[in-house]
Order: C-alpha cells, then sequence, then structure tokens
C-alpha cells in the first residue's frame, strides 16, 4: 500500500500519536575483518525526533546522507566505532556504509538507521523493503486492548498489508524476562518462611507464658497491670526480632550492592541502589508480624488471674487430657508409647503449633522436590537433539579457544544488553578472534549418503541452525530447519502439532504474544534472500531465553541445507562402532560423528535450583527448631512425672520412646496434611513462572510426582518431627531419678 494511505492510520480514533511510515529493511552487516554481524533491522528516518519512540544519540551525530548509518550502542566496540566500514552483505560488490553514530531506543523498533534514501536504495539492490508505521493509542495497558488496537489497524490497511506488530508490553516482558521466573518461587518460599516464623514466635512467647506462670501472678501481685504485663511478654520477643532484623537488613543490602551493580553494569543504565523506603518498610512490616505474632499468648498472660497463677505455678490443669489417655491405653502398644501418644492432647495449643510447624516444613520439601524435578524436566525437554544415539556433522568437531572479552554493554554470562530483536542484538565478538575462518565443511549430500548407506542406519534426519527474519519483528531470530521426519527431535507441544511438511512452522508462546499471532496465521520468513509464508500449526514449549525460535520445515528454503545429521541405529547397532563407522567415510570429507553425551543443565535452572534446596534447608530447619521448642517446654513441665516414671521402672531407652512418640503423631498428620497442601502449591507456582517467561507448560513438566515419592514426603512429616525432638528425649532419658522427683 502507498505510504499516504499507510499516514493516514496515523488519524484513526484512538491513535494519539504516531510517527512513520519509515522505509525498512534486513541485512547483515560485515565488518572489515569479514566478520559478519547477526540479521539486522535498519529503519530509515530523517532524524532521531519522532511522536513515538524517539532514538536517543549516545555518541556521533545522525545519518543524513547516502552512505551513513547510525547503530545501536551495544555493537559499540574497538572493531566497530565511528568511522567504521561496514558491507551491506559478503557480495564483493556489496554497498558500503560508515558508522556516523550511535544511539538506543526504547521501543527497540530498530537496530540500524540510515537515511530514507539509503533503505530505498537497499530494496533496489535486493533487499526487501517495508513500511514501519509508530503508533500511541489512548487504551493500550494490556493485552487485548493491543489486540482490539491491532484489528482496527489491519481493518484500516487492508488485507496481507500488517506484516507484524510489536507493543511496549513486548518490550516490558522482554526487560522483566531475565528474573521473572525466579519471582514465583521466591515468594512461595517467602511467603512460607514468614508463617513458620509467626509459629515459631507465637510459640514460643505461649510457651513463655506457660512455664511462668508463677513469675506473672507475682508480677501482678507486687501492683504489675494486665497491660504491663503483655507489654512485657511482648517486649520479650521484639527486642530479639528487632536485632536479628537489623542484622537482616544490613546483609540485604551488602549482597544487593554487587547485583545491582552487575546489572546497571550490563543494561549500560542508570546506577541501581536499594530504595530508602525498602529499608524502612520492609524492618517495620517484620517487627509488626512478630508484634502480631506474640500479642495473642501475651493477652492470656495479661487475663490471668493472680491467686490463680500463683496456685497452679507451672503445672498444666488437672484432668486435660485424660480422655486421650484412656483411649490411647486402649492400644496394643507399650505403656511409655501409649503415654507419649497421649501427652500431644494435654496442651492442644503447643500441639497445633508444633503441627503447623511440621505441616509447612512438609509442604516446603514437597514443594521443593516438585519445583527441581519440574526444572529437570524442562532442561531435558529443551535438549532434543540429544535424545538421537549419533550425531553427524558437516564440520569436524574443534578444540573452542579461549573466549575474547565480553563486548561493551554485555556481560559474559549475564542477561543479554537492551536494543535490537526481542531484547536486544545478540552479543557481538569485536575482538580480533572473530577473524579465524572456520574450518571447510562437507558437502551434506556426501555426508547424507554415509548416513543412508550404513548398515546400522534405521533412522535420521537432517537440521540445520540458523538465523532468518520474519516481518513485524525486529532484527534476526533463531530458526530451525528440517529436513525429512523431525518427529524424533520435536519440542513438548503446548497446542497444535509439529511441522509435517512444507507450508508449516512451530513457534513458542512468546512468538505468539510478540507479533499477536495464532495457530492458523500465517507468518512470512525470510533466510539470506528466500521469502515463504508459513502457517501457524503449533505452539511449542521453548523456555530458550530473550531470543525467539522457529522450527520449519527445509523445503521451504531451497538454499538451506543440513549441518547436522541426528541418526537413530537399528536394535543391537552399537551407537559407538556406529559413529566410528561413520567417522571414519565423513572426517576424510571434513565432516564428524560422535555419539550422543549427557548433557548439563542450563546455569538458571541449576541456579534456581539450588536455590530452593537452600531455602528448603532453611525452612526444614526451622519447623525442626519449632519442634524442638514445643517438646522442650512440655518436658520442662513433666519432668517430675517422668521422674515418677523412671521410679517405678521406666528405663532411659523407654524414656526415649515416650519423647519421641508424644511428636510421632503430630508428624504423621501434618504429614498428611503438608504433603497435598506442597502438590498443589506446586501446582500453582510453577505455571505462574511459566507466564513470567511467556509460556505455557506441558503435562511434563507439571506431573512430576511419582505415588512412592509423595508417600516417602508424608514420612518426612514424621522425620522432621523425630528429628525436632531428639535432643530434649536424650535429656529427659539421662535425667536422675532423684533430680527429677525434685524438680517442681
Amino acid at each position: 500500500m502507498s505510504a499516504a494511505r499507510l499516514a493516514k492510520t496515523g488519524k484513526l480514533p484512538g491513535v494519539t500519536a504516531s510517527a512513520g511510515p519509515y522505509p525498512s529493511t534486513t541485512f547483515r552487516l560485515v565488518d572489515r575483518s569479514g566478520f559478519q554481524l547477526p540479521t539486522l533491522t535498519l529503519v530509515g528516518r530523517s532524524g532521531p525526533e519522532g511522536a513515538v519512540d524517539r532514538v536517543d544519540l549516545t555518541s556521533g551525530r545522525w545519518a543524513h546522507k547516502p552512505g551513513e548509518m547510525v547503530l545501536d550502542a551495544s555493537f559499540e566496540g574497538p572493531a566497530i566505532e565511528i568511522g567504521s566500514p561496514m558491507k551491506t552483505s559478503n557480495a564483493k560488490d556489496a554497498p558500503t556504509l560508515s558508522i556516523v553514530g550511535f544511539a538506543v531506543s526504547a521501543g527497540r523498533t530498530a537496530d540500524a538507521w540510515a537515511a530514507p534514501a539509503q533503505v530505498d536504495a537497499l530494496g533496489s539492490q535486493g533487499h526487501p523493503v517495508s513500511s514501519q508505521m509508530l503508533y500511541r493509542f489512548d487504551s493500550a495497558g494490556t493485552k487485548q486492548q493491543i489486540l482490539a488496537a491491532r484489528k482496527k489497524l489491519a481493518a484500516s490497511v487492508g488485507p496481507g498489508a500488517l506484516l507484524g506488530t510489536q507493543s511496549w508490553l513486548d518490550t516490558k516482558r522482554a526487560a522483566d524476562q531475565g528474573a521473572a521466573a525466579t519471582v514465583p518461587f521466591v515468594m512461595a518460599f517467602g511467603a512460607l518462611g514468614i508463617v513458620m516464623s509467626v509459629i515459631i514466635v507465637s510459640s514460643v512467647i505461649s510457651g513463655a507464658v506457660g512455664t511462668s506462670l508463677r513469675r506473672i501472678g507475682i508480677l501482678k501481685a507486687i501492683g504489675f497491670t494486665p497491660g504491663e504485663v503483655v507489654r512485657a511478654y511482648v517486649a520479650q520477643a521484639l527486642i530479639p526480632a528487632a536485632v536479628g532484623i537489623a542484622l537482616g537488613v544490613l546483609l540485604g543490602n551488602l549482597l544487593a550492592v554487587p547485583l545491582l551493580s552487575d546489572t546497571g553494569a550490563v543494561y549500560g543504565g542508570v546506577s541501581l541502589s536499594v530504595a530508602w523506603w525498602v529499608d524502612v518498610v520492609v524492618p517495620a512490616a517484620a517487627l509488626v508480624v512478630v508484634g502480631i505474632a506474640a500479642l495473642i499468648p501475651a493477652l492470656r498472660a495479661g487475663r490471668l488471674r493472680t491467686v490463680e497463677a500463683i496456685a497452679v505455678g507451672r503445672a498444666p490443669r488437672t484432668g486435660r487430657g485424660q480422655w486421650a489417655h484412656r483411649a490411647m491405653g486402649k492400644l496394643p502398644l507399650p505403656r511409655p508409647v501409649t503415654y507419649g501418644l497421649a501427652t500431644p492432647f494435654t496442651h492442644p495449643v503447643r500441639a497445633l503449633a508444633m503441627l503447623l510447624a511440621v505441616v509447612f516444613g512438609t509442604v516446603a520439601a514437597t514443594f521443593a522436590v516438585g519445583l527441581t524435578s519440574s526444572l529437570n524436566a524442562i532442561g531435558t525437554s529443551q535438549d532434543p537433539e540429544n535424545r538421537a544415539a549419533v550425531t553427524v556433522t558437516t564440520t569436524k568437531a574443534i578444540e573452542a579457544a579461549p573466549p575474547p572479552p565480553p563486548p561493551v554493554g554485555g556481560d559474559a554470562g549475564g542477561p543479554p544488553p537492551p536494543g535490537g530483536s526481542e531484547s536486544g542484538p545478540p552479543a557481538v565478538n569485536n575482538s580480533t578472534a572473530s577473524t579465524s575462518t572456520r574450518p571447510e565443511a562437507a558437502d551434506p549430500a556426501k555426508v547424507r549418503s554415509a548416513v543412508t548407506s550404513q548398515p546400522g542406519t534405521q533412522s535420521y534426519y537432517g537440521k540445520a541452525q540458523t538465523e532468518v527474519t520474519v516481518a513485524g519483528v525486529s532484527g534476526s531470530i533463531q530458526a530451525s530447519l528440517y529436513e525429512g521426519d523431525s518427529r524424533p527431535g520435536r519440542y513438548e507441544m503446548l497446542t497444535g502439532h509439529w511441522i509435517a511438511g512444507k507450508g508449516q512452522v512451530v513457534v513458542p508462546s512468546r512468538f505468539l504474544e510478540r507479533i499477536s499471532t495464532k495457530l492458523g496465521d500465517t507468518v512470512r520468513v525470510t533466510y539470506e534472500k528466500e521469502t515463504a509464508d508459513l502457517r501457524i500449526v503449533g505452539e511449542s514449549f521453548d523456555t530458550s531465553g530473550s531470543r525467539l525460535e522457529i522450527h520449519a520445515d527445509m523445503g521451504d528454503f531451497r538454499s538451506a541445507e543440513p549441518s547436522t545429521f541426528l541418526v537413530e541405529t537399528k536394535p543391537g547397532v552399537s551407537a559407538d562402532e556406529y559413529a566410528r563407522n561413520v567417522a571414519a567415510v565423513v572426517q576424510p570429507l571434513g565432516g564428524d560423528a560422535t555419539t550422543a553425551s549427557e548433557s548439563g543443565q542450563d546455569g538458571v535452572i541449576l541456579i534456581m535450583a539450588a536455590m530452593a534446596a537452600l531455602l528448603t534447608l532453611m525452612l526444614i530447619t526451622v519447623a525442626g527448631l519449632g519442634v524442638l521448642n514445643s517438646v522442650v517446654l512440655d518436658t520442662r513441665e513433666r519432668i517430675h512425672d517422668l521422674g515418677v516414671c523412671k521410679a517405678i521402672g521406666m528405663s532411659p531407652r523407654q524414656t526415649l520412646s515416650l519423647v519421641l512418640a508424644s511428636v510421632a503423631l503430630i508428624g504423621m498428620i501434618g504429614g498428611l496434611l503438608g504433603v497435598p497442601a506442597g502438590y498443589a502449591l506446586h501446582h500453582v507456582v510453577m505455571p505462574m513462572m511459566g507466564r513470567a517467561v511467556g509460556t505455557g507448560l506441558p503435562s511434563l513438566v507439571l506431573d512430576v510426582y511419582e505415588p512412592l515419592q509423595l508417600l516417602l514426603l508424608g514420612g518426612g512429616g514424621v522425620l522432621i518431627a523425630m528429628l525436632g525432638a531428639l535432643v530434649p528425649a536424650g535429656w529427659a532419658a539421662r535425667a536422675r531419678t532423684v533430680a527429677a522427683l525434685r524438680a517442681e
């Protein structure tokens, strides 16, 4: 359609500002050393200003005449600087553009800019030119509003004219994506930790009240009011809590400073620091939580009658739990065990606190096991090539040279810099190491012939990993092109089906959101100088990160050739022997053959699994300490009763079994309650993590629990309770009978 008609769309109802139309094309720049950059989107603009997506020059000036170009600032480095000549392709007669400036675009609508006449000139030399129009709408805060605006635009420009769209929500999602997956499970563990802290604080203060009844009575007798007693016991919790919170804030800031510094260096933004209000609000909120947790048992202390508190002392109320002792005494178990099983009913509130601690400890363990299993399943599903028995390549494997220093604006192993496609152009190696020549590749037809002629070949398919451009997406995206039946190497599917022939493409969820498409829509894909309209037939489960990857049939692009052949061997054929036989044929041609190796887990997955394990260990430890506190209080209260039992013949071993039995039932019930809760938490948090990175989750990732695994996790509740009670049980077993009888 004409530029004039496209410009009129800027006056549509709901459009508050517009810019363009700008001519746009794609190319692969080649620097003076011969190194070829990834595919970039070049947009023709007469200046950096604009009502929408104003481009900010970081150095140099704008390109005003043919032969000049402004490049995204993330590419700036020793080998690419102002004045550097860049060819537009590998062809000998390709035009050369000189870099006159570096800039950044908040909207990431392009990777390079030039005068409009320059883009039109490139279009006449084999680079297809399209038009880019930028809009700002009065309502664009949600995906639904953006889709509605897209439909309005599509209707105004006519069928087939709208090739793709990109919204500010896509840019924001790409910027948030690096840490987005960790937020849901960290919040889940944080919530568990806060709840357990409340339980522990309440349990400790309740125990302090229960063991200090006589002291409370004396305080009231000498003139303390109920309010003063309440404040005294709340202060007992707030003072150590304040010290712990202060240390936590200090350590949190010390840990956050280097992380925020690295983030600022990677993204090239302003220096980052922890906001002052965080250091104020978080400690204040923590103190409020501790205060509320301590208030309930403190109020009980304030309501106690003076005479009753002095008379009763530390002894439990008579008659409490007698029905439990009678019921448990009928069980065919040793008397110390039945005595211990009935003990929790003497202090139901304390037993409830202990039960909640075990429940949440079991929840954390169950959730962590499911989370780790899901992360492992994700790592396995994202490496389909490793399923093949033998991998035959058209190039020989060479020893990797030491990596060069990271480019300016990037950090090795860190998140990608902003700008360019999706979340930024791929990191570009500007060092002299980039000029090294790659080994000569073997003829794919000869390598294919070697595979098919090998007697042990059962099936195979070819694959090429390359870059393509898609209409509506700035810059290049990764593409896997397949030859033959590629179902053995398919990704897990969320909806639709895997590619079954020419004219089809499988894309990840982020792709559908990125250009506002759905299954059944057609997208225009360009490989080298070939363009094909492909129909989206499937939505793949893909967690490859900020860069998009699509999967298509190699037959859609005549110039594409496989660089890898993935082979399944016949039953009984040794993969190692098969690889040696094929390697003997293809190595003289320049190829190679290797067997599948165990691939290591992705670094992010390992970090998340390690974080989950550490947080779970901390929560289980806290749960055990909660049990320990309750059992210590209960044992101290019953030390006289234990002395009587020892006097009539109870052995240390029977004493040990009595104390452990007092938590066994609680541990069993806690496990029965905690496992289903942890299972449900896993099925809530995992989809949230998937949505945070722009994808759904297949059943392979969600249904990871085995029945035996759940049974063992249920037994974990008993284990937590037993470990927490082990120390006071040992102390009770070692206590001397005379000392126990003299205790009050």
